[in-house]
């Protein structure tokens, strides 16, 4: 036996370990490729156009019994999703890991965060709450309800395969919206080993969940169209790309459906004089190199004052050229690859951009290519930038941090905003009149704002998302929950008079 051939062996027992038969990882049309050394580990069996569309049909059907099953008994659903995540953390956490290449405590950070937002949606199923409110009429009251709102479309990004979806699903189920959902072309096999915790955890819920309750829609562009185009989904909620948003909007538009779009980020973090350097030095790394740089909270842009530059950069670089890179299964890896030679590609022309730009690079440049031939390792790259230069406003999925200088807070927020983007910030910094401006309606323009902690690793509890053209969306925690539903305005008049708002006299 080869080592490519152990290789290929252990793969196969992660996959078999999530209870994916060979029936359904062999003879599909969709080559799956693990990052890990770049083979080839199945080859999936895609749906159709017309999959899709009876998908769709059996979802319209699942909402209509659904939407009937109180809210909390809708949670018990979840509450046993959770029991089988709970169960499959590792196995899971394994898949992720082989199947987009982030380090194997990474896969089971995510996994966790599915589990997080199962026990957040459990109790939120008995907090649906509406609003009474004060009518101008006598004998009138006025109330606020919220209702299920119908299919919930489900579109994923290959960096994070299965936690956005459950952010998604597991509010949209208690609100009372079936879900399908459209992973990655790249990251099928994780969605299929969700699908099959949610059958076992249907199965264990018993017939109050419909057939067509949680379904799976694997394939490329053309299916996830079929989601947009039809007027039966209510919802969509998409991942990825900016260009990819923008086309889902327009899709959505054209029938006026909900959008939930979690789109770029170009996150920056201000270090500001008095920081703790030590705790700031922890924060970059981690932000700027964790997932190999392809998270959408990436750490891309480093805007240090002028007095500290000279004495966090060295230190910085340091770290950097120490960094352990190497297969994301081993334990000891802190930076596994891209996803794949096109994100290397990426990568290395945004350097030669940054160069051209003025900027002084340290590190980047494929690694370990004897022992990884296929795969896309790299060395996470630090740029010395002169300016905010125009690769500095673009969104490159991969470990570039560029670093500038600054001499004032008014700067380092300008700078902080100027960009396209508006998803995650931070600064560093233990003066809290800066901090709090930072945190003003004068200081970050972004969804997400954050004081001595680094722009990546959202906790479930708060909204999810970002503003320009991060999309806008929210997903996860605090209100969130009201994108899944509908909002309904009732007054009842219980008097024996009609007043008319206004003081409008009518007299017929």
């Amino acid at each position: 036996m080869t080592v490519q051939d152990t290789i290929t062996s252990n793969h196969q027992d992660i996959i078999s370990a999530c209870q994916l038969s060979t029936d359904e990882t062999t003879g599909g049309a969709l080559a799956v490729t693990t990052p890990v050394d770049g083979s080839v580990i199945a080859n999936v069996h895609v749906h159709s156009v017309e999959d899709a569309d009876a998908m769709i049909a059996k979802g319209v059907e699942a909402f209509k019994a659904w939407r009937k099953v109180p809210a909390p008994r809708r949670g018990e659903l979840v509450r046993l999703l959770g029991e089988e995540l709970r169960a499959e953390k590792e196995n899971l956490g394994r898949l992720v890991t082989l199947e987009c290449g982030k380090i194997y405590q990474e896969g089971l950070g995510e996994v966790q965060e599915m589990i997080d937002i199962c026990d957040f949606a459990v109790g939120l199923s008995r907090q649906l709450y509406g609003l009474t409110i004060a009518s101008e009429r006598p004998g009138h009251t006025m109330r606020e309800t919220w209702h299920p709102n119908g299919i919930c479309g489900i579109i994923t990004a290959f960096n994070f395969p299965v936690a956005p979806w459950c952010w998604n699903a597991a509010l949209a189920l208690v609100c009372g919206d079936p879900v399908i959902a459209k992973p990655s072309e790249k990251t099928p096999l994780t969605q299929l080993a969700v699908q099959k915790i949610c059958d076992r955890a249907m199965a264990k819920f018993g017939s109050d969940a419909p057939e067509g309750l949680i379904q799976s829609l694997i394939g490329e562009r053309e299916v996830g169209q079929a989601l947009t185009a039809s007027k039966d989904v209510a919802i969509i909620s998409a991942t990825g790309s900016v260009p990819m948003g923008k086309a889902v909007a327009a899709d959505m538009s054209k029938r006026l459906g909900k959008t939930i779009l979690e789109l770029g980020g170009n996150n920056a973090m201000i270090v500001a004089p008095s920081a703790d350097l030590d705790m700031a030095l922890r924060a970059i790394v981690f932000s700027a190199v964790g997932t190999a740089g392809q998270r959408c909270t990436s750490l891309r842009r480093l805007i240090v004052h002028e007095d500290i530059y000279d004495t966090l950069m060295p230190r910085l670089i340091k770290v950097y050229a120490g960094l352990k890179v190497g297969s994301p299964l081993a334990p000891t890896t802190l930076v596994g690859p891209l996803i794949d030679q096109g994100s290397m590609n990426q990568m290395n022309k945004a350097l030669e951009q940054a160069k051209v730009e003025g900027g002084k690079v340290h590190g980047g440049g494929q690694t370990l290519a004897a022992d990884y031939p296929d795969a896309a390792y790299v060395s996470p790259a630090i740029v010395e930038m002169p300016e905010q230069s125009a690769i500095m406003h673009t969104e490159t999925f991969a470990p570039i941090l560029y670093a500038v200088k600054y001499s004032d807070l008014d700067e380092a927020i300008a700078l902080q905003n100027a960009v396209p983007q508006g998803l995650s910030s931070c600064i560093f910094s233990t003066d809290v009149r800066e901090t709090e401006e930072f945190l003003s309606a004068v200081g970050s323009d972004c969804g997400i704002a954050n004081v001595n902690i680094g722009p990546s690793g959202a906790e479930i509890g708060g909204a999810f998302g970002g503003e320009k053209e991060t999309g806008g969306g929210r997903e996860s925690g605090s209100d969130a929950w009201k994108s899944y539903m509908r909002r309904q305005t009732s007054t009842v008049n219980y008097s024996r008079e009609l007043p008319l708002a206004q003081g409008i006299v009518f007299d017929i």
